[in-house]
């Protein structure tokens, strides 16, 4: 709780050194790209929650135009998604991006429409291998900017059962009590 307090502190002085910077023509609107930090655009919650994530990657995602303005704007879901491999190419499936503006986007297009990510071989290969066995999965996690770019991180991950989602449940809960007595004795 602390350390969010300070994060928070640390970019409100960010924001207004970067106004006043602006404000004096030290620094040119051009030059400042509003998606350079690594903002995150749409999370998967259920993914920590229904599966034990091992390893994780960072794949670029092939989209069109009006698709990446949507996900910027928000419009993108990745809940019930998930990650396949087919030949040497890796697709997310199921991901919903709704269409940034529903008047101008093309007649045939899909929300749901498989989108290619973008790996290296040796990647696919070690996510081809880990998907034929038992018990795997791979599911995205997340998307979010990083330089300009759109990029999804994914991971390797094994679902749990019905009783590590009850303990997952039950220190959840404990760290709550555990913040709620802090925060009342001061």
């Amino acid at each position: 709780m602390v350390s969010v307090v300070i994060i928070l502190k640390v970019l409100k002085e960010l924001l207004l050194l970067l106004n006043y910077h602006t404000k004096r023509g030290l620094v040119n609107h051009s030059q400042i790209c509003y998606d350079t930090a690594m903002a995150t655009l749409a999370t998967n919650r259920k993914a920590g929650f229904n599966y034990e994530l091992t390893e994780k990657f960072e794949a670029g995602i092939e989209l069109l135009g009006h698709e990446v303005k949507a996900v910027r704007a928000g419009k993108a879901t990745l809940e019930g998604s998930h990650v396949t491999v087919r030949g040497n190419e890796v697709f997310l499936l199921s991901a919903t991006i709704a269409p940034y503006q529903p008047g101008n986007t093309p007649k045939d297009y899909s929300p749901t429409r498989n989108r290619r990510l973008l790996l290296t071989k040796k990647e696919i290969a070690e996510l081809a291998g880990t998907e034929h066995k038992k018990g795997l999965t791979i599911v995205p996690v997340s998307m979010y900017n990083k330089d300009g770019k759109i990029k999804v991180e994914i991971a390797i991950a094994r679902g749990k059962k019905k009783f590590d989602k009850r303990e997952t449940l039950k220190k959840r809960d404990d760290e709550r009590e555990m913040q709620r007595t802090l925060k009342s004795s001061f």
